[in-house]
């Protein structure tokens, strides 16, 4: 009995294995669906690792769809890291919307990173896309903010290489700036805003990239800071700092040079008794040596109480208090 139970464990894991590798029901089910792919293919994408259900279920539905694909091209892109479906899926809607996509445009889009099947679905409907709010100056001085909203078609043509949407963005927001920066008034700006829209438009900022530009659109726009103003402001306090150091400078330095001068009058002085302090010796030595005289000593006081007597009325008399 236990034997038994053993035989029909094991009959059953061999066929489980026998149809895990010979898949009969997906098999059955590509000939019901028109499609001619042999049991042996299948045995040999589980020998390679692929799954056949994949495989059989994209051409499933490229064949429904009227499109004929090649097993061994699908089963080479999953190879690859490819998605498959999504690539299948991608073909058949641009087939659907008669945008000229071939298996192998889709299959190197799908390798490059970028989602396939929404290229295409954008290439039906536009995306749009909001910038930041972007800050430029007139030339009057005054800042202004704009929003813009850009309508992007993708082109499959330029997927694989071209620049993405962030390039986009940043064009846009150098355009928006130099059109503001070349306007004569903010004023003007506000009244015509389509202004900026033509200016950028007509820059072919979408060279380059995967997308392809359809429309700018200026959402929004306010009024900023009053930038010349500022400017003007730093301007004249900058040049009071300047003007304030230069002046201090100047003062210190004629500090310095009143100090210099008022220590070389002390000098001055300071030599003037010094040498004041040797007229008595030498007068003493006249009188040792015999060359001065006492009468000549009180002609010298007198001389010297006139000289005073002169200078005193020489002088103005100063006015008195009131």
């Amino acid at each position: 009995m236990s034997s038994l139970i053993i035989i029909v464990f094991a009959s059953l894991i061999g066929l489980w294995v026998l149809f895990y590798f010979i898949p009969v029901g997906l098999w059955f089910q590509a000939i019901l669906s028109d499609v001619r792919i042999s049991l042996l293919q299948l045995v040999f994408m589980r020998w390679r690792k692929v799954p056949p259900s994949i495989i059989v279920n994209a051409m499933i539905n490229s064949k429904k769809a009227g499109i004929q694909l090649n097993a061994d091209e699908l089963e080479a892109h999953f190879l690859a890291g490819g998605k498959v479906q999504a690539v299948v899926n991608a073909i058949i809607s641009a087939d659907k919307a008669n945008i000229l996509l071939d298996f192998k445009s889709a299959t190197a889009i799908d390798l490059a990173g970028r989602d396939v099947f929404e290229a295409v679905q954008m290439s039906v409907n536009p995306k749009v896309i909001t910038t930041p709010p972007v800050a430029a100056v007139a030339k009057d001085g005054i800042q202004l903010i704009a929003k813009a909203r850009v309508t992007l078609r993708a082109n499959i043509k330029q997927l694989v290489g071209g620049a993405g949407e962030e390039t986009i963005l940043a064009r846009v927001g150098e355009g928006i700036v130099s059109s503001i920066g070349s306007a004569e008034s903010h004023k003007s700006v506000l009244e015509n805003p389509d202004s900026i829209s033509k200016v950028v438009l007509a820059k072919g900022l979408d060279s380059g990239t995967a997308y392809e530009i359809l429309s700018i659109d200026i959402a929004d726009i306010d009024v900023g800071k009053n930038i010349g103003a500022e400017l003007q402001m730093d301007q004249a306090n900058a040049d009071k700092n300047i003007a304030q150091a230069r002046a201090e400078e100047r003062r210190a330095m004629a500090v310095a040079v009143e100090q210099e001068m008022k220590a070389k009058a002390q000098e001055a002085r300071a030599k003037v008794i010094e040498a004041e302090a040797e007229i008595p010796k030498a007068m003493a030595e006249a009188f040792r040596n015999g060359n001065l005289g006492i009468m000549d000593y009180y002609k010298m006081e007198n001389m010297k109480a006139d000289t005073e007597m002169r200078e005193s009325i020489a002088k103005p008399n100063p006015k008195p208090k009131q």
